[in-house]
């Protein structure tokens, strides 16, 4: 296959076919190198085309804790006092920069999701 730009849906579907076909190629090879520049182009593609904004915080915050199985508790030591999860969690209370720092340090949430403007 020859690669170029993907431009369209055309060419975005045939870039993908030819990449699952060449996805377990061994290292080193032609085929090696042809799916690196695919998933490069594919992913310029899918970022233009398909872009995903960044969650509220506090979803960020909701995403985190249910995936480390946390409830209201846990978050506290985190941020301070259980009255203050509950206002930040209701959008009561806005998240200081030590707020985000604690959960940046604590939860491994990334500044940037915690940062944006809710």
């Amino acid at each position: 296959m020859e690669i170029k730009l993907i431009k369209t849906q055309k060419d975005y579907q045939a870039a993908l076919r030819q990449f699952d076909k060449v996805f377990d190629a061994k290292k080193g090879t032609k085929e090696a190198d042809q799916a690196e520049l695919l998933a490069i182009l594919i992913e310029k593609y899918e970022d233009e085309r398909y872009p995903i904004e960044a969650p509220d915080p506090i979803e960020a915050i909701k995403f985190r804790m249910e995936q480390l199985d946390l409830n209201r508790s846990d978050l506290a030591s985190v941020l301070g006092y259980k009255s203050r999860v509950t206002e930040v969690l209701s959008g009561k209370r806005k998240l200081s920069l030590q707020m985000i720092r604690n959960l940046h340090d604590h939860l491994k949430i990334p500044y940037e999701a915690l940062m944006t403007d809710y």
